[in-house]
């Protein structure tokens, strides 16, 4: 299906390392990638699965090169299909017919090896220990140029582009609030609905029980999010409330489903084909 960029054929199970030339000599799968740097941190997709999936992440190191080397070392048992650097360079890590390994344990709608179903996009930034800096403008154009290319390759849904706090919303902050969603939805990736206002008004908050709270459980479950829905606000709902409003209503991200979070909940759901 691909071109020549395939470490399986090339190296047989686990590749060469990235300063190899045979290796750093293949061709990216995608045209935005300057060039391939090898990561031997992949496997097989499981159940012959294709990617429909799309997840961002953000690096969580202060240094992009440290992110690139700790992405590319067996020893850290993590990668990405892809890295963005801070000036809007793009490489390839790991071929995208190959299943990279950088959602770890998470979960969406009835998937429940994301690693399998998706392809990951690293995006250097230091992140929350470093201060969520904003993502420069010319890392941001990449990251969509790069986006349009896969997901129009793959035919990959626009609900099925999301971030690493999506799919592990009890674990993952990333790509943060200051990722700005709405500019790859203008570019015609991803699902978004401008946000709600935030106003006053009843919320719900851990600890409270009853229908509205399962209701608003439900909602949430029906989007693609994965959690109990028992009517009761639990730690659980309050995690998967925050990376609901990290992506979809930024300005305030504290875990409560107030008037503004529920609106616009309600508002993606009807929006989404």
């Amino acid at each position: 299906m691909r071109r020549a960029f395939s470490f399986v054929a090339r190296c047989g199970t686990r590749p060469t390392p990235a300063t190899d030339p045979a290796m750093t000599s293949l061709k990216p799968d995608s045209p935005r990638a300057a060039k391939v740097f090898p990561s031997p941190n992949h496997g097989e997709r499981k159940g012959g699965r294709r990617p429909d999936m799309l997840i961002l992440h953000y690096t969580g190191m202060p240094d992009s090169g440290d992110a690139l080397q700790r992405l590319c070392n067996p020893a850290a048992e993590v990668s990405a299909h892809y890295f963005v650097f801070e000036d809007g360079r793009v490489l390839q890590l790991v071929p995208e017919e190959r299943r990279a390994w950088h959602a770890g344990a998470g979960a969406w709608a009835d998937e429940g090896d994301i690693n399998s179903c998706s392809i990951g996009i690293e995006i250097a930034n230091a992140g929350h220990m470093g201060g969520l800096p904003p993502y420069p403008a010319v890392q941001i154009d990449a990251v969509i140029g790069l986006a349009a290319d896969i997901v129009s390759r793959w035919a990959i849904a626009p609900a099925r582009v999301l971030g690493h706090s999506d799919v592990a919303p009890a674990r993952k902050e990333d790509p943060g609030e200051l990722f700005p969603w709405h500019a790859l939805h203008a570019a015609g990736i991803g699902h978004w609905v401008p946000p709600a206002p935030i106003s006053g008004g009843r919320f719900f908050a851990q600890g409270d029980q009853g229908p509205p709270v399962e209701a608003y459980q439900a909602m949430l479950a029906m989007y693609g999010y994965v959690l109990d829905v028992s009517g009761t606000f639990t730690p659980e709902t309050a995690a998967v409330t925050r990376a609901f409003q990290r992506h979809f209503r930024p300005e305030r991200v504290d875990g409560v489903a107030d008037a503004s979070t529920i609106t616009t909940l309600r508002d993606l759901i009807a929006s989404r084909d």
